[in-house]
């Protein structure tokens, strides 16, 4: 363990009962504690800097770099994950970079997604708030994805700048889906039409069951009145 540990005091990492931190690894607590939860792994080659938080049976996969991160309980990460938020169960596991972003419960990003975190002219990022129906300057230079409990994107996926993703969105394609993708929402940059409610429902059952969560009667109420209160939205902004 102690070869994996650079530049830092005891106090600065913690490690919960059951963690793992695999040969190769490296945490680097010069700038900020490290966190790891209970049964969280650290595998080999993988580079974690402080601050950084990994929750309860994560894992860091084999080569990720991450900094200045958080994760929930069971998440997998890999590639380059930089100033993030990840909820539980949510998956962003192959290469690809995703930054100043914020994931929801049992999200997944396909292998080589990439997000971008900053204009290419620095300016402040605007997104989409669904209560003012309108984009608004978030005031900030850096600001990248922003995504709904599960919604999931397929491979080589491309985000721009302040993209808003509500739940239960299922985005495929080639170029940059719209900045703002209204929940249920089924498609990407040629188009999006809406996720039936039934079919995202038999989804996240099978998805949840993956991590011996059950889907509940509260769980489809939940979805089935956010699908119902959303109708506008996606009339509005799908095809």
């Amino acid at each position: 363990m102690h070869e994996s540990v650079v530049g830092v005091r005891d106090e600065q990492i913690h490690l919960g009962a059951g963690t793992t931190v695999k040969p190769g690894a490296l945490l680097n607590a010069e700038d900020g504690a490290i966190v790891l939860g209970p049964d969280a792994t650290v595998h080999e080659r993988a580079v974690v800097r402080g601050p950084c938080y990994i929750g309860p049976k994560t894992h860091v996969k084999t080569g990720a770099n991450l900094e200045g991160t958080a994760t929930g309980t069971w998440c997998k990460i890999g590639g380059e994950v930089h100033d993030a938020l990840l909820q539980g169960f949510s998956n962003k596991s192959h290469p690809g970079f995703l930054g100043h972003s914020v994931l929801g419960q049992w999200c997944n990003l396909g292998a080589d997604t990439n997000n971008s975190n900053l204009k290419n002219d620095y300016g402040t990022v605007s997104a989409y708030a669904p209560d003012a129906e309108r984009f608004v300057d978030t005031g900030r230079q850096f600001a990248g994805l922003f995504m709904g409990d599960h919604s999931k994107c397929g491979i080589n996926t491309m985000f721009n700048t302040g993209t808003v993703v509500g739940t239960n969105g299922n985005l495929f394609g080639g170029d940059f889906p719209p900045r703002y993708v209204p929940p249920f929402s089924w498609g990407g940059a040629s188009g999006l039409t809406t996720y039936r409610l039934d079919k995202a429902c038999e989804v996240a059952e099978h998805v949840m069951g993956r991590r011996d969560t059950p889907f509940t009667a509260a769980h489809r109420s939940l979805l089935a009145e956010l699908f119902d209160r959303t109708r506008a939205e996606r009339a509005e902004h799908h095809d």
